[in-house]
């Protein structure tokens, strides 16, 4: 890399943390086992979701990023076929698709010509759009303000003239509204800027963020950046991508912990969550103009309105429900190893919601030897409604789409394996 970015240490999910050249030390794997559970409290999988101490040493859980602390980066990759470069790729484009981010393929290419790590990768990227944004200047908004001055602006407080300036003729009580770039969105896009020419470890990383950084000399400091009252509307909406990315970036930093720790800094993605959010906005866009509704949470198991439910898709107002698992599939199995209680989650969603298909979507593998998509055309007992087990492969995003059409695509759903559509509860 072009500056010290610390020893790298690449791991994919549930694998120890191994490096034979440069292992850890004692400090720092009590330093990192500690990050990591101060980042895992704010997770929804919770404490030990993302390094679990062993008496083999650190165990990667279900979560994807980065954890650096002084000296050492680990990053964790998703557990799917290849390499490291390859995976890493893979996770860019499905945080890309996830978080809205557009992402060319020369601008990918910079994790093998510049031996970027993700860190470094998300960091560029933010910086090259936040500096593309800006062509146009900061956004600016109208700003309530309150002065006392000599000649009048804007309108009079007459409450104000009349108690506090009383005997101050020369002073007028002025109330108006002035165009700043002094706004809660500029104040968070700040503070990430700050924070990460920090962390920022390459050289041109850290030059490009001082460059940023002299952009918002006229913008004031925020104490509590995630706290800012953001309004996301037309006016900024080249920002929005980036406004998503800094808090992303903002939410890692343990800089100032209470806990005493060394200082430290994540950036984690649940793979549950992340593997979601990629098919969901994924979906969206294979399928416009239809109705693609996300964590719909319109519906009940109980008529008494008990047990909200929350499918991860419902398309075309619940004739397709569909729900994703980050499971690896075993296709030599009878069942694919599909788990029951998924199965019986799926069944109370296509009551709930009169469903015509069902689909529970995985993501694929190459142990399947053919192609993604349907790889199980079953159907609910009872109803012969549709139940399909499908496949997406991550390791392709930019396909993903057109695999998602050939899936909800009725003419081809009912293709896969016609000797296992019969679904065998144990």
């Amino acid at each position: 890399m072009e500056a010290d970015s610390g020893k790298l240490l690449s791991c994919k999910e549930w694998e120890y943390l191994r490096d034979d050249k440069n292992p850890l030390t004692d400090a720092e794997t009590r330093r990192l086992h500690a990050l990591a559970e101060r980042a895992a409290k704010r997770l929804k999988p919770g404490p030990g979701a993302v390094l679990t101490r062993t008496v083999k040493g650190l165990q990667a859980g279900q979560v994807v990023g980065v954890l650096r602390i002084p000296g050492r980066t680990v990053e964790i990759l998703p557990k799917i076929d290849g390499e490291d470069d390859a995976v890493r790729k893979a996770l860019v484009h499905m945080l890309a698709v996830a978080w809205d981010l557009r992402v060319a393929d020369g601008e990918i290419a910079a994790l093998d010509t510049q031996r970027l790590d993700l860190l470094e990768f998300l960091i560029r990227l933010f910086a090259d759009r936040l500096r593309t944004a800006l062509r146009s200047g900061l956004t600016r908004r109208y700003v309530a303000r309150e002065e006392d001055l000599p000649l009048l602006r804007g309108r009079l407080d007459v409450i104000r003239q009349t108690t506090h300036l009383a005997v101050r003729p020369d002073r007028l009580a002025c109330r108006f509204d002035e165009l700043s770039e002094d706004t809660p969105f500029n104040r968070v896009l700040k503070a990430a800027v700050k924070l990460l020419a920090r962390r920022a470890r390459t050289t041109a990383n850290a030059r490009s963020l001082a460059e940023l950084a002299a952009r918002f000399e006229s913008v004031g400091a925020s104490r509590d950046p995630l706290r800012e009252q953001v309004r996301l509307d037309r006016s900024n909406a080249a920002f929005h991508g980036l406004y998503r990315l800094a808090c992303l970036f903002l939410r890692g930093d343990w800089q100032s912990t209470a806990s005493g720790g060394a200082p430290g800094f994540t950036l984690l993605f649940p793979m549950n969550e992340l593997f979601e959010k990629f098919v969901g906005r994924s979906l969206k866009r294979a399928l416009a103009p239809r109705r693609v509704s996300l964590q719909d949470g319109g519906r009940y198991a109980l008529e008494e309105r008990r047990f909200r439910l929350y499918p991860d898709a419902v398309i075309d107002d619940g004739a397709i429900v569909l729900d994703t698992k980050w499971k690896r599939l075993k296709p030599d199995e009878t069942n694919f190893g599909v788990e029951q209680s998924d199965v019986y989650q799926m069944l109370a969603y296509g009551r709930a919601y009169d469903a015509k298909r069902l689909i529970l979507l995985y993501p694929w593998s190459a142990e399947f030897g053919e192609p993604e998509g349907i790889c199980a055309p079953w159907k609910a007992a009872g109803t012969g409604c549709p139940f399909d087990i499908a496949t997406v492969d991550v390791r392709r995003p930019k396909r993903a789409e057109e695999t998602l059409r050939r899936i909800m695509d009725p003419s081809s759903a009912r293709g896969g394996r016609a000797e296992r559509s019969h679904l065998e509860v144990r």
